[in-house]
């Protein structure tokens, strides 16, 4: 993981932290990893004959990057890897596609997707400008390839062979606007991009990030069935900014070190639907009534405070790139057989009577594994009753997509 566990390369011999104490030193081609400062020490990918894998400043919480780390020392050890002194390092293959990679979102998103060596082969699509975006990256000396697609001519080639698909297009939200405003517009752009993709790339992950992901993700889900190609598993509603922002403010809060950090968020991704479980929170610690209430609210309205802080300028475009590429990053591990990827995400559910529900899961090579329903067990009074006053608003939002699709169908 480039964007969250820095890979850098060293010839000669190292010394392991086991051994240190033996003084004995490990040979040329054996792996050590260390935990030190990614930015501090990036210097992009080197040809050479050892690994060091960075996780303080990952995207991953604390048990994700050891869990990462100690699945590339158990596969040095049963490779028993060797590495040519010319051999320049290789991806592991995964192709990736971002529909919407010109926009304030797809940018950034497309960058940090670049610095991924489980990336092989990055499908940049947009309707314009998209040409030198693709250029731009291309100069970044990691070894994904490349590639661009303008206009709808060339979206079903953009999706031939990719393994995840990441859809961040459509309009931003301003100053003023809910993301019920955003409907009617994104709406078609997520109908019609999704129908592409059950076309060319039906057994693909799709991430869905355009708003409102409370009725998009619907409207996904039954285009894809209208096309025969719908599996639950492998359709996501992106909502790990509310993640982010949860541990972000919670941190700063309790004065905790951020890494340490982990809160669950369930619901929706829009206003009261989205639910911070506080009392679930990692490490444990106290909460005065006030507290939560305040945090739970700054996380709700957290997408308005970036809005009318950039005045009319966007929304949040590159808190919401850092949150998706951790969670396409996630999703790639678990392609990539990591037996221990949990994300929260957006996702058809059986947790509540609601259909789709955001929540902590298990991912794996096939999507979702399983759906973690221990986060909604011995609730606090304060979050029952969220949690009950959400779901109207939740359910008349997938209603509202789900409506849409089916609208669309019958007027072909």
């Amino acid at each position: 993981m480039a964007a969250t566990t820095a890979i850098t390369f060293a010839i000669g011999p190292v010394t392991s932290h086991a051994s240190k104490a033996s003084g004995a030193k490990l040979k040329p081609h054996e792996m050590r990893c260390s935990s030190t400062n990614y930015l501090r020490n990036f210097s992009g990918l080197k040809a050479a004959t050892s690994v060091n894998c960075e996780s303080e400043m990952s995207f991953l919480g604390k048990e994700s990057s050891a869990a990462l780390q100690q699945s590339i020392v158990v596969k040095s050890a049963k490779q028993n890897h060797t590495f040519d002194y010319h051999l320049q390092p290789r991806a592991s293959g995964f192709k990736v596609a971002i529909l919407g990679a010109a926009g304030g979102i797809g940018q950034p998103l497309a960058l940090l997707i670049k610095m991924s060596p489980l990336v092989s082969a990055l499908h940049l699509y947009d309707i314009a400008n998209v040409k030198g975006v693709a250029a731009d990256l291309s100069h970044c000396n990691t070894p994904s390839e490349v590639l661009d697609f303008t206009g709808p001519g060339e979206l079903g080639n953009s999706l031939k062979g990719v393994d995840a698909v990441v859809i961040p297009a459509g309009v931003p939200r301003k100053p003023g606007m809910t993301r019920d405003d955003l409907f009617n517009i994104n709406a078609n752009i997520v109908r019609t991009l999704v129908e592409a993709v059950a076309d060319n790339s039906p057994d693909a992950f799709i991430h869905i990030i355009s708003n409102p992901v409370n009725s998009t993700v619907p409207i996904a889900a039954e285009v894809l069935k209208r096309k025969g190609v719908y599996d639950p598993k492998k359709l996501f509603g992106v909502t790990t900014l509310d993640v982010v922002r949860a541990n972000t403010f919670v941190a700063k809060k309790k004065n905790l070190k951020l890494i340490d950090v982990d809160v669950p968020v369930v619901g929706g991704h829009a206003g009261v639907t989205i639910l911070p479980l506080l009392s679930k929170a990692k490490p444990s610690v106290n909460f005065t009534d006030e507290e939560v209430e305040e945090l739970t609210v700054r996380i709700q309205n957290a997408g308005t405070e970036v809005v009318e802080a950039k005045a009319g300028a966007g929304s949040a475009t590159l808190s919401m790139a850092y949150a998706a590429a951790r969670f396409v990053e996630s999703s790639l591990r678990a392609l990539d057989g990591d037996a221990d990827v949990y994300e929260c995400s957006y996702v058809q559910s059986d947790l509540t009577e609601i259909p789709f529900f955001a929540s902590r899961v298990k991912l794996g090579r096939k999507g979702v594994e399983a759906i973690i329903s221990a986060d909604l067990q011995g609730l606090t009074e304060y979050e029952s009753k969220a949690l009950e006053a959400m779901k109207p608003e939740l359910k008349a939002s997938i209603e509202k997509g789900v409506a849409f699709a089916q609208k669309q169908v019958a007027s072909v």
